[in-house]
C-alpha cells in the first residue's frame, strides 16, 4: 500500500509540473483571438477509427496528379486548425502542390489533447490511434489520388512522438519522417514512464532503441528519411529526448554514430548522416536558446510562413521549409554539390504576400557560400549560358581553395571532375603541391 501511495503522489507531482509548464507557456504567448475561417475540413468515414480521433484535411484547388501527403499531428492543448496556422504547412501545400491530413486528438480520449504516444494499445500495428491514423492515410490517397511512394509524418511534442509511433509501426508507409520536440518510440508504456521520460535524463542505448522499431514490424528497409529538430532548453521534452531520436535511427539505419557532416545556421547546429552513397538519411536540428514548440523564421511580410504563438516560436529559422526541403517536396529542388561541408543554399520559390515562399531561408547572420549566391543569381538570369565550371570556380574563390582549370574558350560547357577532385584534396593536404 505504502508502494502505491508513492508511485501515485510521484505521479500527481510529475502531472503538475507538466500542467504548470504547458499553462505557462500558452501564458507568455497570450494574443487576442484570431477570428478567421478554418482552411481544413473534416473528413468522416475514413475507416473503423479504433483510435476514436477525427480527420482534417487540405488541399491546393488545383492539386496536381499523384502530388505528396503529409500527415502533420499537432501537439497538447492544439487542434488541428491551431497546428496548420502556427506551421503554414498549407500556405506551403499552395505553393508547392501538395495534400495534407491533420488528425486530430479528442479529449474525450486526452483532457489534455495528446496522442497517445505511449499506451500500448494505442502504439501497436493494427490496433488504436496508430492504426486510425494509417486508416486516414489510406483514406487521403484514394480521395486526393496521392502517390504512396510521397508519403511523410511529421508533429509535435506529443505529435512528435506520435510520428515516431507511426514511423516504426508503419514504416512500409513513409518515404521521411520529421519529429519536433518529440521522444523515440517506445520509450514508455503507461502515463508515469511518459512524464520520467519527458523530464529524466534517458540514457537507453542505440541498440534497443533500434530493437524497438525492429520489434514493431516485420519491415525490414528501406527506412524512412528522419528529420529531427530540439530546442536546447526545452523544459517539457529534455533535449536529450532528441539525441535518442537520432540514436535510434542511426541504429535502425546502420549509419556511423558520427554524423557525415554538420553546419551552422545562424546560431543553430544541423548535422547530416549519410549512407556510403552521400544520400542524407537522417538530420538533426539543435536550435540554440529555443523552448518547447516548432522552430519559426520570418511570419510576415514576403517571406512570412506560419504564425507565432504558444509553441510557435519564432527563432530565425523555419522548420516547415527546412524539413520540405530535405523530404524532397519542390518539385526542381536539387541539393548543391558541397564542398568542406558549405551550408546549403535557399532555393527561391514562387511568392505572394503571406505565403510561405522562401525554402531553407537562412537569418541574415548565417554563413551562405558564395557559391549559393552565384547559382541563385544565375536562376534568375536564365538568359545567359551557364557553365557550371565558371560556378564550381567561383565557389571554390570564394572558399579560399584552390580554382580547378576552366575550360578552354568554344568548349562544351560541362564539368571536369579530375580537377576539381585533385584541388579539393589539394586544400584538405591530402594531395602534395
Amino acid at each position: 500500500m505504502h508502494d502505491l501511495r508513492s508511485v501515485l503522489a510521484r505521479l500527481r507531482t510529475l502531472r503538475s509540473k507538466f500542467e504548470g509548464l504547458i499553462a505557462s507557456a500558452r501564458k507568455q504567448a497570450a494574443r487576442a483571438p484570431d477570428h478567421h475561417p478554418t482552411r481544413l475540413r473534416e473528413l468522416a468515414g475514413f475507416g473503423a477509427n479504433p483510435g476514436n480521433l477525427r480527420m482534417f484535411t487540405y488541399a491546393p484547388e488545383h492539386l496536381p496528379p499523384n502530388a505528396p501527403l503529409v500527415i502533420a499531428l499537432h501537439g497538447c492543448t492544439q487542434t488541428a486548425d491551431e497546428y496548420d496556422r502556427g506551421t503554414g504547412w498549407s500556405s506551403l501545400a499552395d505553393r508547392l502542390g501538395f495534400a495534407i491530413v491533420y488528425p486530430q486528438q479528442q479529449q474525450a480520449n486526452n483532457p489534455k489533447s495528446c496522442f497517445s504516444w505511449f499506451l500500448p494499445g494505442d502504439i501497436s500495428r493494427g490496433h488504436g490511434e496508430a492504426l486510425s491514423i494509417k486508416e486516414m492515410v489510406d483514406h487521403a490517397v484514394r480521395t486526393f489520388g496521392a502517390d504512396r511512394s510521397k508519403i511523410f509524418v511529421t508533429g509535435l511534442s506529443a505529435g512528435g512522438a506520435m510520428a515516431s509511433v507511426m514511423l516504426a509501426t508503419y514504416p512500409e508507409l513513409f518515404a521521411g519522417g520529421a519529429i519536433i520536440a518529440g521522444l523515440p518510440y517506445g520509450c514508455a508504456r503507461n502515463v508515469q514512464q511518459a512524464f520520467e521520460a519527458m523530464f529524466a535524463e534517458e540514457g537507453h542505448t542505440a541498440q534497443a532503441l533500434g530493437d524497438r522499431v525492429r520489434a514493431a514490424s516485420r519491415y525490414r528497409g528501406p527506412w524512412p528519411k528522419i528529420s529531427v529538430w530540439h530546442g536546447t532548453s526545452d523544459p517539457i521534452v529534455k533535449p536529450s529526448n532528441g539525441e535518442a531520436i537520432i540514436r535510434q535511427w542511426i541504429n535502425v539505419h546502420g549509419v556511423s554514430d558520427a554524423p557525415s557532416y554538420r553546419e551552422l545556421i545562424g546560431s543553430h547546429t544541423r548535422r547530416v548522416w549519410s549512407d556510403a552513397q552521400g544520400n542524407a538519411l537522417i538530420e538533426a536540428f539543435s536550435i540554440s536558446g529555443m523552448t518547447h514548440g516548432v522552430p519559426l523564421g520570418t511570419t510576415s511580410g514576403r517571406e512570412g510562413c506560419g504564425t507565432a504563438g504558444a509553441f510557435f516560436l519564432e527563432v530565425g529559422i523555419s522548420s516547415t521549409h527546412h524539413i520540405a526541403r530535405f523530404w524532397g517536396l519542390p518539385k526542381s529542388l536539387a541539393e548543391k554539390p558541397r564542398v568542406a561541408a558549405l551550408v546549403s543554399a535557399p532555393s527561391a520559390m514562387p511568392n505572394d504576400e503571406g505565403a510561405c515562399v522562401m525554402l531553407g531561408a537562412r537569418p541574415e547572420s548565417s554563413h551562405v557560400s558564395t557559391e549559393d549566391t552565384v547559382a541563385a543569381r544565375d536562376e534568375r538570369q536564365t538568359q545567359y549560358a551557364l557553365n557550371p565550371n565558371d560556378v564550381i570556380a567561383a565557389a571554390f574563390k570564394a572558399a579560399g581553395l584552390p580554382v580547378p582549370p576552366k575550360t578552354s574558350p568554344g568548349e562544351a560547357p560541362r564539368v571536369e571532375p579530375g580537377p576539381i577532385i585533385a584541388a579539393a584534396l589539394k586544400a584538405a593536404g591530402l594531395a602534395q603541391n
